[in-house]
């Protein structure tokens, strides 16, 4: 079976064999030299994973090259602020994701923040899935929740760290749901996943991604995904929203930029990448993640994200999670 990692390697090697892309034919302003993707976290992560898909996508159509630039620290907020205070001329761009609008609220001193982000285009949404350890009692999400509920405070929930997907999506399960899971915080997914399989955890939203080839082997088992319909990755796991009417959670990835950029790049950067999106063998590869192109306007994307930044801060506050 393989990791992750290796598995996000496969899929950027597989992205750099994509057939040659026809350059734009049309005589060009932009760009005219090098732009770079800034990434707030490591390599081989999905938000690298997303901007090396695209950025490798750009590179070839405008024929100049699109260069990501990891920054990892403080939780990707060290790759927002580097984008916050460049020059806003579409030569420094930010991939964010679902992350970024989670930390607007979770830290309550931040220089910068997605607010001060413009954006620009959605690259991909994945969801994520419920799992329990095979030990829990519990085949589907109504068992699970009358089981969370006769013992409250007792089921233990793992999480990839305070303010991650698994964690927020978890706190929005809690709170629509009435349940009182145990959140456990671990230095990422795979020790989170680690714990689960050893049944020291009960339950854990996961990316499909990390967690698919545990669910087919029978080592985990999945309640149900967490998008508002069924995921083809699963095609039998119903969503819990068929149980939790209105629940809705998903990772998403996209590209941003300096305040005050063009609107002429912003809206030349975001038909291009929406271009790429409709490409059968990029559309395959986002596939391969798990995940379904985000195919979204400039402005949509920027009322999508203000939403998204809204929603996880309700979920917050629920949860009374803030860090400094």
């Amino acid at each position: 079976m393989k990791s992750p990692r290796r598995t996000f390697l496969h899929l950027v090697a597989g992205a750099a064999a994509l057939p040659v892309i026809p350059r734009i034919a049309r005589a060009q302003s932009y760009p005219t030299r090098p732009v770079r993707i800034i990434v707030g976290f490591a390599a081989a992560g999905p938000t690298d994973i997303s901007a090396r898909l695209v950025g490798q996508w750009l590179s070839k159509r405008f024929g100049s090259p699109f260069v990501i630039e990891n920054r990892p620290g403080a939780s990707g907020n060290l790759g927002i602020e580097t984008v916050a205070m460049a020059v806003p001329d579409g030569y420094t761009l930010l991939a964010c994701s679902t992350t970024d609008t989670v930390n607007a609220t979770l830290y309550s001193n931040l220089n910068h923040s997605i607010r001060d982000i413009a954006p620009v285009a959605g690259i991909m949404r994945g969801p994520g899935v419920m799992l329990v350890h095979p030990s829990v009692p519990a085949k589907s999400v109504p068992e699970f929740i009358a089981y969370a509920k006769a013992n409250p405070g007792k089921v233990n929930m793992a999480t990839a760290g305070y303010g991650t997907a698994p964690h927020i999506f978890g706190e929005l399960f809690k709170m629509m749901a009435g349940v009182d899971l145990l959140p456990v915080a671990y230095q990422g997914g795979g020790p989170a996943l680690v714990d689960l399989l050893s049944g020291q955890m009960h339950v854990m939203f996961s990316a499909i991604s990390s967690s698919i080839e545990y669910i087919r082997t029978g080592k985990l088992r999945a309640l149900a995904v967490t998008t508002a319909t069924r995921s083809a990755a699963l095609p039998d796991v119903q969503s819990v929203a068929d149980f939790v009417p209105g629940y809705e959670a998903s990772e998403w990835f996209g590209l941003g930029a300096p305040k005050n950029t063009p609107a002429k790049i912003v809206d030349t950067l975001n038909s291009e990448i929406n271009v790429g999106l409709a490409d059968p063998k990029l559309k395959a590869r986002l596939a391969d993640l798990g995940s379904s192109a985000f195919v979204i306007s400039a402005a949509d994307f920027g009322n999508f994200i203000a939403e998204d930044t809204e929603k996880w801060a309700k979920v917050l506050k629920f949860a009374n999670i803030k860090l400094e």
